[in-house]
């Protein structure tokens, strides 16, 4: 079995990928392909980025 690298991502690059989807109307599967991360990924940001803005950390 190959090992997967464990990839990690600035705050910043996050907030940048879930705007592609709330500010500028792209849907989740293309702004994940075009920036190479899964869909499963950019939901997760998305709903940490929207838990913050009721009130919670984002990481």
């Amino acid at each position: 079995m190959t090992k997967r690298k464990v990839r990690s991502y600035t705050a910043e690059f996050k907030k940048e990928a879930v705007a592609l989807v709330t500010e500028q109307g792209y849907s989740v599967s293309k702004a994940a392909a075009s920036l190479g991360i899964t869909d499963k990924l950019l939901y997760n940001w998305k709903a940490k980025f929207e838990a913050e803005q009721s009130g919670s950390a984002f990481e």
